[in-house]
């Protein structure tokens, strides 16, 4: 099965010969050897690239042991330049090799190459490989399928609904497409997260145990979309679990989970205010499929998961996001008093700004009037959305707010926003 992954086909398009060393970065197993190594390699010979100009190297392969010798790789990569025509170099595995950083960054002295790099291990699969190569690294992220990815491998008389419900349970890893059974599927990413991620987590910053680790990962994963923050995560070990847990080792512990890309985390911002509140935060998982096996497929709150791959939706596209809060004046019997409204997400990208609220359901009038009050109390001219996981028609309220059904914004996000 051929998976279509053209944003991040295109991206890497866009910055072929930046002078840049292209990182491909991604949780593992989201596909990022199958982007370079399948869809890009493809497109380079479709246009017209000769294939002795594509040095393609994977490094785990034992046929490629000799090249693991930082000085065998360098020689061997050189040797394949064969003329001033351009060359692409595309390297998997990379962390495989010692002192990889200055080998790629020696490529960089050769005028006619372009360089893409992926690698899988807890020393690649860090946000902060970007910092490793010195200023010279342009960081693609990759993320697990999309629901339109997703979608796009079904029959297309698959209902909206049904893929939805599959993809709500067992999210966008790719080979999760591939396994017929709920069993093989819940196995796997069961596996994945055990003996993978949370193994790369603990060898990399040298973790006595997994309890610790793995007892946060679960109780982030059953409070998706909550505001929370080290201090309360710390009592809640205390008196749940009855492990006593530093604020400083939580939020230590936060940090490995976001530098293996396993979850993101979204500060709050003052909309009037114009400024930041660092705390409480919320932190979302990278894969719906992953969360879910985390709590063994039994915390299925669809209002919760969908909030979370809103969220994952804008991300993957570009878009800085935040949650909104919104100060405003509420009269009860008479006596004024100050409030707090939460907008879901401020989706931010250069100029453009949306504000976005979350609806599940969204079956009377009441509830419509509860899902825009916050968005009405921001005075600014930013395009405000409410997404529905109804079966809606996507157009604007009388208020002037975009009311979108879920089905538009996961398989056209960009047509939907610029309604």
């Amino acid at each position: 099965m051929e998976i279509a992954r053209d944003f991040y086909l295109q991206k890497l398009i866009d910055h072929k010969h930046n002078g840049l060393v292209k990182i491909v970065t991604g949780v593992r197993r989201c596909g990022k050897s199958y982007l370079l190594f399948t869809l890009f390699y493809n497109h380079l010979l479709r246009e017209g690239v000769p294939e002795d100009h594509i040095i393609k190297v994977m490094l785990d392969d034992y046929g490629n042991k000799r090249l693991l010798d930082p000085d065998e790789l360098y020689a061997y990569v050189k040797g394949q330049v064969k003329d001033g025509e351009p060359h692409y170099i595309l390297l998997d595995e990379i962390q495989l090799v010692r002192d990889f950083e200055s080998v790629v960054n020696g490529f960089l002295h050769i005028a006619n190459v372009d360089i893409y790099v992926t690698g899988s291990n807890s020393k690649f699969l860090s946000s902060d490989i970007i910092t490793e190569f010195r200023g010279r690294g342009d960081e693609i992220r990759v993320y697990p399928l999309s629901f339109a990815e997703y979608h796009s491998t079904l029959e297309k008389s698959t209902p909206f609904s049904k893929a939805w419900l599959r993809y709500a349970t067992y999210g966008g890893m790719p080979l999760c497409l591939t396994m017929t059974t709920e069993a093989d599927k819940a196995k796997y990413l069961k596996d994945l997260f055990a003996t993978t991620y949370l193994a790369d987590i603990i060898n990399r910053n040298n973790l006595r145990g997994n309890e610790e680790i793995n007892e946060l990962t679960d109780i982030l994963a059953s409070s998706i979309g909550s505001l929370t923050n080290p201090l309360k995560l710390s009592n809640t070990f205390n008196s749940e679990k009855n492990i006593r847990l530093s604020p400083p080792t939580i939020s230590a512990y936060l940090d490995y989970l976001q530098d293996a890309f396993l979850i993101e985390k979204t500060v709050r911002y003052d909309i009037k205010g114009k400024r930041y509140i660092n705390t409480p935060s919320k932190y979302y998982f990278v894969d719906m499929g992953l969360r879910n096996a985390r709590l063994s497929f039994r915390q299925q709150e669809y209002n919760h998961i969908m909030e979370n791959v809103i969220f994952n939706e804008l991300k993957l596209r570009g878009y800085s996001v935040d949650v909104g809060m919104v100060e405003t004046n509420v009269k009860t019997k008479g006596v004024s008093q100050r409030k707090q409204l939460e907008v879901d997400f401020v989706a931010n990208m250069g100029n453009r700004r949306y504000y976005i609220q979350c609806a599940y359901r969204m079956p009377d009038e009441e509830k419509r009037k509860q899902e825009q009050a916050s968005l009405l109390e921001i005075d600014d001219a930013f395009k405000k959305i409410v997404i529905v996981g109804d079966e809606v028609m996507t157009g604007y309220s009388e208020q002037g707010v975009l009311i979108a059904s879920l089905s538009d914004f996961l398989l056209d996000l960009e047509k939907t926003l610029n309604r």
